[in-house]
């Protein structure tokens, strides 16, 4: 692993302040609690309500941490984001950033291009989101499927921007999975950000080990953010790869998520949800490659992975 820059000491920012990276506590790397997208209809996380009750099952089997990637203009609701974490006890890390053009009105990139999108990741990052004083923890962009197209580009070179600000992770959303060496040739390459302070999702969803092991040779760490009722296609390979990298000896790249995207993905709505990943995933996982990687995936690596020297 990359040593940590010099400076202050790491710190992850949740919702509620910045915290020690080992009081993030055992961590769902990648879900939503809130989420909207035209491409999602009818399908929208938007209740305080569901959100809680999802938050509640899961720090009732252990959860104790959760990075929410949804980013700018999804629905994001930070505004309520520190009253559920007071009441659950889970420790919430919100997301600034842009997802694929798809996701939002036709308009809007252009507004952002006016007005300046790394100027508003480095405003979320440091002032809050809006109005509300909820300042983010990391940085959410998407790649394309096998490629990288202008908006993404666009969008990775104001992540980059603003990481070289303000330190934050970069998360990346990877279209089924694909596009990965793509991703990190443009960010660790041409745009000059570390590799360990890039995370990529959704590697479950492509399985090919090879692409795995040279993303983690490189640094970046890797997400394994399944299952979803959307991806389960794929979710049941992501033990074979999870061995494969640890008998490389890259345990200490691997993060563990649910991303639920779906109100019907929910665990109080029937779904795995966020509490499958402490109720299923992990005993597979550890039946795989045993329970110290395990829990060094579900608790140091995402201290590591989302904890920064913050400027």
């Amino acid at each position: 692993m990359t040593p940590p820059e010099s400076g202050a000491a790491p710190a992850v920012r949740t919702v509620l302040g910045d915290i020690a990276p080992a009081d993030l506590g055992v961590c769902d790397a990648h879900d939503h609690l809130f989420l909207r997208s035209p491409r999602l209809p009818g399908q929208e996380l938007d209740s305080a309500e569901a959100a809680a009750d999802e938050l509640a099952a899961f720090h009732a089997v252990g959860g104790r941490g959760v990075v929410q990637w949804t980013p700018y203009g999804m629905g994001r609701h930070a505004a309520r984001l520190p009253e559920l974490s007071r009441a659950t006890g889970v420790r919430i890390v919100a997301a600034t950033g842009l997802h694929q053009a798809v996701h939002y009105p036709a308009e809007l990139p252009t507004r952002l291009r006016t007005e300046g999108l790394a100027e508003l990741f480095v405003r979320e990052l440091t002032e809050g989101i809006g109005d509300f004083g909820v300042r983010a923890g990391l940085i959410k962009v998407a790649g394309g499927f096998h490629g990288l197209d202008a908006h993404a580009r666009w969008t990775m070179g104001a992540a980059a921007e603003a990481h070289h600000a303000t330190g934050a992770p970069i998360a990346v959303h990877l279209e089924l999975g694909t596009a990965a060496l793509d991703v990190l040739d443009l960010l660790c390459g041409e745009l000059a950000v570390a590799p360990h302070r890039v995370v990529l999702g959704h590697l479950n969803r492509s399985p090919d080990l090879a692409v795995h092991r040279r993303a983690a040779e490189a640094g970046a760490f890797l997400a394994f953010d399944g299952p979803s009722r959307a991806h389960h296609a794929t979710d049941w390979r992501m033990p074979e790869a999870v061995r494969a990298l640890v008998e490389a000896g890259y345990a200490d790249r691997l993060l563990l998520g649910g991303d639920t995207t779906t109100a019907g993905a929910r665990a109080v709505r029937g779904g795995p949800g966020m509490s499958h990943l402490l109720r299923g995933v992990r005993d597979r996982l550890e039946a795989a490659v045993g329970a110290e990687p395990v829990e060094l995936m579900l608790t140091a690596n995402a201290g590591r992975a989302f904890g920064v020297e913050w400027a």
